[in-house]
């Protein structure tokens, strides 16, 4: 006879046999369940370890921690990314850790975006995370287009891509693609290698936002030949709230200017020569523009050595492990309550969230967190529940999907307001 599934023993002894199970030690996990590690991820004491080193390298040598120290701040936006360059698959000189996402976006579209009057249109999608499309209008008209004509949204079916229609929407007059690795709602992981050999087919520069994959799947953004990748570090990574984001440039483009030159775009050799006209470094650092944050940066400094130690594929076999055991708990558990899957069930297209769509949402939400489970709500009517393969467990699993069966069934969500909250 097989095991039962919806059971708490059958959840403990997952765990049990869970290999990653020792690293929930390394987090501030506190009490209750934390799903929303997809929109922010919990400390570590790897990273406060490290975030406290940096601070007292400021401490003991002001202005000579740019040099000095265990970790020289000069060189700490290369360094971050040697160490992210194994999570996204890149050689070391492609990644560089510097400004935030939609900087970032602007940064690279601003590279890479050279419109002519037959070639001037930007393909994106009606699912990718708004200041995506914001940062893509703004650069259009920078260019002297119009976003009406000139930024072409695939639309999604039911919160999901076809990437059929995205290759049959690379038409001869799209200039560059820029598309989510995984969407942010329903967590759909976008074939890149695929789209990235169909949009080159056609001589036309492709580029991802991994702010949802970066940390909770692999990535082969140079033997994909990638054009280019910006990300965020504050989710599946746990850099921390605001930590500097993160960008690839693939290295066959090294040499040409940035888009938007700053000071650290410099060689390094060169950068204290002070001159006024800019000796751009040859390779991904040439698209940082200001002084790094060093203490925004300086927690990653833990965070990606337990991430290396781990290894990707490790992280992501387990993450489709939670996220499977979530979808057979919700089939035994959660039929009759209205819950409709908005993830898909595919595990190659699945990324390390689940998203339900119900009709109360905001209010299920907010019975979750009275009842010590962090979720994370999205408009209109969306939960999105996000197990981190490096803290979250099984039982965790069990526990939330036994919760939210309890206030279906007590109509405990009717206390509370069904709209969201300022931060959703």
């Amino acid at each position: 006879m097989s095991e039962k599934k919806n059971t708490a023993e059958f959840a403990h002894k997952k765990d049990k046999e869970d290999p990653l199970f020792k690293y929930r030690d390394e987090f501030y996990i506190g009490e209750g369940i934390y799903l929303d590690g997809n929109s922010l991820g919990l400390l570590s004491k790897r990273a406060e370890e490290t975030l406290l080193i940096v601070l007292d390298s400021w401490k003991q040598y002001g202005i000579d921690g740019w040099v000095e120290g265990k970790h020289p701040w000069f060189y700490m936006s290369e360094y971050l990314g040697e160490q992210l360059s194994s999570l996204v698959g890149a050689k070391a000189k492609e990644v560089i850790v510097t400004g935030s996402t939609t900087v970032n976006i602007h940064q690279l579209v601003s590279s890479f975006y050279k419109p002519t009057k037959e070639r001037y249109k930007i393909l994106a999608d009606d699912a990718t995370f708004p200041s995506d499309i914001y940062a893509l209008k703004s650069q259009i008209t920078l260019n002297g287009f119009d976003p009406q004509t000139a930024l072409h949204k695939v639309e999604s079916q039911k919160g999901l891509l076809q990437e059929e229609d995205i290759i049959a929407a690379m038409t001869d007059d799209v200039a560059l693609i820029f598309l989510p690795s995984i969407l942010y709602r329903s967590g759909q992981i976008l074939n890149m290698k695929r789209l990235t050999a169909q949009a080159h087919k056609r001589g036309i520069v492709i580029g991802f936002d991994l702010c949802h994959s970066i940390g909770s799947i692999p990535h082969e953004l140079h033997e994909w030949n990638v054009d280019f990748a910006v990300w965020c570090n504050y989710k599946h990574l746990n850099g921390g709230p605001g930590a500097v984001g993160a960008l690839f440039v693939h290295e066959e483009h090294f040499g040409q200017e940035p888009g938007l030159a700053g000071w650290f775009s410099s060689k390094k050799e060169v950068q204290f020569d002070m001159s006024h006209d800019l000796d751009a470094a040859v390779d991904a650092s040439a698209y940082e523009i200001g002084t790094p944050h060093i203490l925004s940066m300086a927690p990653l400094l833990g965070s990606l050595e337990m991430f290396n130690e781990v290894g990707m594929e490790n992280i992501r076999k387990k993450s489709l492990q939670l996220t499977q055991y979530f979808l057979d708990l919700l089939d035994l558990e959660l039929k009759e309550y209205g819950f409709q899957l908005a993830s898909p069930k595919e595990e190659e297209k699945r990324g390390a969230h689940i998203l339900l769509e119900h009709e109360h949402a905001a209010s299920i939400c907010k019975a979750l967190k009275q009842a010590g489970i962090v979720p994370d709500f999205r408009a209109p009517n969306f939960i999105r529940l996000g197990p981190v393969a490096l803290y979250n467990t099984f039982f965790d699993i069990w526990k939330t999907v036994e919760t939210l069966k309890e206030i279906m069934e007590t109509k405990e969500y009717e206390k509370f307001a069904n709209t969201r909250g300022i931060i959703a």
